[in-house]
């Protein structure tokens, strides 16, 4: 019972307490790939805890003993330990069926996020073979819209949308900062970052980090693109082109230069704050990288 209590005290204060506070970090908007993993992180240990707890919980007095060796043993990825000498009973059953879902859950959730998402973008990319123009100067299709908008469609038929607003509105510099900014999302498949995020909340409703995760993941992102685009191009050139594809609206399964949190930002893009410290990255890559561990020590160690 110690060991239950102790995975779910674990699962509640990263489900519940942490994502509050990851939201808040200072650090987090001057590094974003690094709180992304950090998001990551703490999806991935939840969902371990929170198994491990329902184990431990509801595993039969044969096997209760064994703690973690005993779910591996009955799973038969681990041979050789002690056995109950009994045929497994409707409780054992349960005690396997319980936690089993709690991790299918989730990957379901992400195979329908992901075939609903390749549907919409396969309709949109069928919609532009229609009224699409190829732009190869820019690497992009354009589409006849008096709003100025960017976005890309990622995936295996991936394709950089330019409507005819954006390039009356922007210069020829600011759109090649936010075509820069949309090869970004392309090359670095933030996509599948969606996908899970989205699947995980999906699969949690209600619950603080799945909300927390998805919104700032979406914001950092967009945030990682933002900093790939600053490489080519200036900081004014960057943050001009923002306001004017800000109003843009991107059809589903789509990232737009537009994107979340456009406000906060151009805050960020005008106002560059410095990198954390290289002992401050490293830390929170260790911590990000442990504390799906955790729990696994804790059910070892009990």
């Amino acid at each position: 019972m110690t060991t239950v209590v102790a995975l779910a005290g674990y699962a509640v204060l990263v489900g519940v307490a942490v994502p509050a506070l990851l939201s808040r970090a200072r650090w987090a908007h001057r590094a974003p790939a690094l709180a992304v993993a950090a998001w990551q992180g703490l999806m991935a240990t939840f969902v371990v805890a929170t198994t491990l707890a329902v184990y431990h919980l509801g595993i039969a007095e044969q096997h209760a003993h064994n703690g973690i060796v005993g779910l591996l043993t009955v799973c038969g990825l681990v041979t050789g330990a002690p056995a109950s000498g009994s045929e497994p009973t409707l409780a054992d059953v349960l005690a396997l069926a319980a936690p089993a879902v709690i991790v299918l859950l989730p990957a379901g959730w992400l195979v329908r996020c992901s075939w609903r998402a390749h549907r919409a973008r396969q309709r949109h990319l069928d919609l532009l073979t229609l009224v699409g123009e190829p732009a190869p100067e820019y690497g992009a299709t354009v589409v006849d819209h008096e709003v100025p908008a960017v976005y890309c469609l990622p995936g295996r038929f991936r394709r950089v949308v330019v409507t005819r607003g954006a390039l009356d509105a922007l210069s020829e510099d600011q759109l090649r900062a936010v075509l820069e900014h949309e090869r970004a999302h392309i090359q670095g498949r933030h996509y599948l970052l969606h996908l899970v995020t989205d699947a995980f909340s999906r699969a949690f409703p209600g619950l603080p980090l799945a909300r927390h995760a998805k919104e700032q993941t979406a914001l950092l992102v967009e945030m990682i693109a933002d900093d790939r685009a600053l490489r080519f191009h200036r900081r004014e050139v960057l943050a001009a082109a923002m306001c004017e594809v800000a109003a843009g609206r991107v059809p589903q399964a789509a990232l737009g230069a537009g994107g979340t949190g456009a406000l906060i930002r151009l805050r960020r893009v005008l106002t560059p704050q410095p990198r954390p410290r290289r002992a401050t990255r490293l830390g929170i890559l260790a911590a990000t990288a442990a504390v799906p561990l955790l729990p696994l020590l804790v059910a070892c160690g009990l």
